[in-house]
């Protein structure tokens, strides 16, 4: 169960409430015996190994532009307040608010189980979208290098995939990036929610300035990867005035395309934001709420399918609409070529033996190349 947090100074979420599936709960209140000179001690981050058993996670929503995703961390320290990972958090007993992004967990082997997986003779290769719940490139990714080592196997196995950040350190692999788009094994993507610093500081507080972003689009394109810029979330009355100018700022950095999602409130996070937006953006808390349930047919959120990343509705239609134009202005409404699937092969190991006609054992033969596949973007 969690704790009430001692101190929320520097993150996202304002609370720390009790996971959904715990039987008791916890609140933090005013008892009276508060000493205004005891300042209280800062909320520090922990990270715990976590064994895994597989690294690929498979998927079939009609959503998202790919079956399989890698996701290196459990938890983000980058404190995003409208983060749609949160609730996961619940699921081990822990809150989807501070301790989403103060507990963190990591997968120390990801890089063993991704090369047994993709060494398997019956795997056969599709777009691995690496970073599709939290995000790869936070904070402890400097140290334990975890999303390195897993592109690093990637690179050996010439196996197509697709990276997502709101981070500066994936320049950081530049030297791996740069070859396998190089061969049209890879492109990225970069988050840019908006080019106001106050306002990012706010919504997310530990992830990299817009200004550090739009410098790793610049070296993403500078590199030869195709780098699509997601202008996501979307927040009507928060930051929606500023879509045609994260286009146009996407398009001067070098970007090859851009996309959107509208705001998503599932679960806990619908209260989560209500007390962040409350406290950050008291002026304006009731329109933004007001505004976003236009778009979700009168709630807070609704998770129908073709209906949740976009929303519906008169608010939603003129965000799309205003979308389309600002892309097609600034030249990033052209379809980025497909991720090519044909190069995947298994790399050979020391102490593999061929046969008499010079070919690999059947376990160190190159998979069946299916047809090709559109990465995400």
């Amino acid at each position: 169960m969690s704790q009430p947090p001692t101190s929320a100074r520097g993150r996202g979420a304002a609370s720390n409430a009790t996971g959904r599936f715990e039987s008791l709960t916890h609140a933090g209140f005013d008892d009276g015996w508060t000493i205004d000179d005891d300042a209280p001690a800062p909320l520090r981050t922990t990270v715990t190994a976590e064994r895994a058993r597989v690294i690929i996670t498979r998927n079939d929503s009609p959503d998202v532009g790919f079956d399989r995703s890698i996701n290196p961390y459990r938890g983000c320290e980058h404190g995003c307040i409208y983060c749609y990972a949160r609730p996961a958090h619940a699921y081990i007993g822990l809150s989807p608010g501070l301790d989403f992004e103060s507990r963190l967990f990591f997968k120390p082997d990801a890089a063993r189980l991704l090369e047994r997986e993709l060494s398997r003779p019956t795997y056969r290769p599709g777009v691995i979208h690496v970073g599709g719940n939290t995000d790869p490139y936070q904070p402890q990714e400097r140290r334990l290098r975890v999303t390195r080592q897993i592109l690093e196997v990637l690179a050996r196995f010439r196996h197509p995939f697709s990276i997502i950040t709101k981070s500066a350190l994936i320049a950081r692999d530049l030297d791996l990036l740069g070859p396998m788009a190089a061969a049209g094994l890879t492109r990225a993507a970069v988050s840019i929610t908006t080019l106001d610093r106050t306002l990012a500081r706010k919504m997310e507080p530990r992830a990299a300035t817009p200004t550090r972003r739009l410098d790793a689009v610049r070296a993403l394109s500078a590199a030869g990867v195709p780098t699509v810029v997601m202008f996501a979330p979307v927040i009507p009355g928060l930051n929606d005035h500023e879509l045609e100018s994260v286009v146009a700022a996407a398009s001067q950095a070098g970007a090859a395309g851009a996309a959107y999602v509208a705001l998503r409130l599932p679960l806990e996070i619908k209260d989560l934001f209500r007390e962040w937006l409350q406290g950050a953006f008291p002026d304006r808390a009731g329109r933004v709420m007001s505004l976003v349930r236009q778009m979700r047919g009168g709630r807070d959120y609704d998770p129908q399918w073709s209906k949740r990343m976009k929303g519906e509705g008169p608010i939603a239609d003129l965000i799309a609409r205003r979308f389309a134009i600002a892309r097609r202005r600034f030249g990033l409404d052209r379809p980025l070529a497909e991720l090519d699937l044909t190069k995947f092969k298994v790399p050979d190991r020391a102490g593999d033996q061929i046969d008499l006609f010079g070919a690999p054992p059947p376990s160190r033969r190159p998979a069946a190349p299916p047809r090709r596949a559109q990465a995400p973007g």
